[in-house]
């Protein structure tokens, strides 16, 4: 069998960072884990070829070599993942379809055109799908019956199909679930309450074959929360940390956990020791009401400033994640996300209005109360809420504009960097010497001297921001600099931001615009209904 693995194009989002990864001649920020690990659960004697449309388009050569297209994607890439089904039927080919979206909205897929839907969890359901291929069923529907796979089975991802290259981070899985329960998330809906986890020695191998591979840069740990089983991840992290340092510390590691990780001194420090340097947060709003609400109460046990700032000081860079829109929320939400960003001195804030997924609690709670909008979450930044909030839409809508806008203010996001840098602790790991090494993987030193003088000359002269980053960065090299290559790679995110604030004002404000349009016109409509029955009465 011949297989075209295709990965849709993501839109822009505050996750693509195009401007920034282009500095450094990258095409992408994340590789496609889930198909290089569909590649190795399908059978070996397969022929495989993989295409990632965020890097290039697929060839008539690939589209006329396939007998079978298999696609997988999130609810973010579902355009194009409906437009490649289409094309690829279009052209007489075989669709297997499978992963988040599909597995949530698979009677979408099902209308493109998909062939097979293999839903949920690959590793129990790629197997029903090679044994109706092998029967020469023409078509399925493969779900695993509510069975969680061993995640121990899962064999080493084919990273050899990609182009390595082309990508800033590399993706690894160590565990599937989250053991909480908030209620807009659909990590549990797919993956469980129940983090199951691989094996040391199974994770290990796997950096040993991306190593073999020739990779020498960050990975993201993809786990949606990388310490929701602390025990097995402590094990991890004990035998992670001796092949580091026998490889010399080849790889930084970034991922997400839950905020009660500062809460683990041991495992923040078994971390910074296997050079783990970022980790994301899923913080969501400072009003303990609305995380109440949500159910997200491991948010509410200890004040959400003091965990931030102790794991900024154990050595772990923050991101966060933050939310506009919940129930029962009061108006200045927005304000007030900005204010505890700025006081924590967050530099990288993912914000977004909520978004009720398909399945999830507060998916059914909304359902049940008639309040969705639409039926297609949306989990990018340029979308209204698709459900009717508990205040206005104008107001969530404006604020949300307003804070984004805010947060993203070239002065200010330089100033919570420089702020996070000077509260960040450094890791014994990075006050050992690194074995120098060649690799063809890492960037030449023109490409670095590049980025460097581009970022120097916008931030440093080009803007308002000259008056402070050179003082800034001054300040760098007395106090910290060996951060200072983490801190100017952070400073070159507003380099996306700057763009990315822009669309989403112009697209926020037009999607308002047709909102506000067709309030007025049903409220015209019930004027005149009433006003006719006022006069036939």
């Amino acid at each position: 069998m011949k297989v075209l693995l295709l990965y849709p194009v993501f839109p822009k989002s505050f996750w693509s960072f195009e401007k920034t990864i282009a500095l450094l001649g990258r095409k992408a920020m994340l590789p496609p884990l889930s198909l290089v690990t569909v590649a190795a659960i399908l059978p070996q004697t397969w022929e495989f070829q993989l295409v990632d449309r965020n890097i290039r388009q697929v060839t008539e050569a690939e589209w006329e070599w396939a007998e079978l297209v298999i696609l997988s994607g999130m609810i973010v890439q579902k355009e194009d993942l409906l437009a490649q089904i289409r094309e690829a039927k279009r052209r007489g080919k075989k669709v297997a379809v499978g992963g988040p979206y599909p597995t949530a909205l698979s009677h979408e897929t099902k209308d493109a055109g998909a062939d097979y839907l293999v839903l949920d969890e690959g590793e129990i359901t790629l197997p029903l799908l090679v044994e109706a291929i092998e029967r020469g069923d023409s078509q399925g529907v493969f779900r695993s019956g509510g069975e969680k796979p061993d995640v121990t089975s899962t064999p080493i991802p084919r990273y050899d199909l990609l182009d390595l290259d082309a990508y800033s981070e590399m993706s690894v899985q160590f565990s599937r679930g989250c053991p909480f329960q908030c209620e807009f998330c659909d990590i549990i809906v797919l993956y469980g309450r129940k983090p199951r986890t691989k094996s040391p020695t199974q994770l290990i191998a796997e950096l040993e074959r991306l190593y073999e591979l020739g990779w020498r840069r960050s990975i993201f740990m993809v786990d949606d929360n990388f310490i929701g089983n602390k025990r097995n991840v402590k094990l991890l992290l004990r035998e992670l940390k001796p092949w580091m340092e026998k490889h010399g510390y080849p790889f930084t590691f970034g991922t997400e956990a839950s905020v009660d990780l500062a809460k683990d001194q041991e495992l923040m420090d078994l971390m910074t020791a296997c050079n783990f340097g970022a980790v994301f947060l899923g913080i969501e709003t400072p009003d303990a009401d609305s995380l109440a609400l949500t159910q997200k109460y491991q948010n509410t046990r200890d004040p959400l400033s003091e965990s931030v700032n102790k794991i900024i000081k154990s050595g772990l860079r923050i991101m966060a994640g933050f939310i506009i829109g919940f129930d029962g929320e009061k108006p200045g939400a927005g304000d007030r996300i900005v204010e505890f960003v700025q006081r924590t001195s967050i530099p990288t804030a993912i914000f977004s209005m909520l978004q009720a997924l398909p399945d999830t609690a507060l998916w059914h709670r909304l359902e049940k109360e008639g309040r969705m909008r639409g039926q297609s979450g949306n989990i990018n930044q340029t979308t209204l809420m698709n459900f009717v909030p508990t205040r206005p839409l104008e107001e969530i809508a404006r604020e949300y504009i307003k804070a984004f806008w805010t947060l993203y203010d070239p002065q200010n996001f330089l100033d919570r960097t420089y702020r996070h840098y000077r509260i960040l602790g450094e890791a014994e790991c990075h006050k050992i010497p690194k074995k120098k090494e060649k690799t063809y993987r890492k960037e030449s030193n023109w490409t670095v001297i590049r980025a460097l003088l581009i970022i120097c000359w916008r931030q440093g002269v080009v803007r308002q921001t000259r008056w402070k980053f050179w003082p800034y960065l001054f300040s760098m090299y007395r106090h910290n600099r060996r951060g200072i290559p983490s801190y100017l790679s952070v400073c070159a995110q507003i380099e996306h931001f700057l763009e990315y604030r822009q669309i989403i004002k112009e697209q926020i404000e037009l999607q308002l615009a047709d909102f506000l349009a067709e309030e007025a016109k049903l409220q015209q409509s019930s004027v005149q209904e009433k006003a006719t029955v006022e006069v036939a009465a």
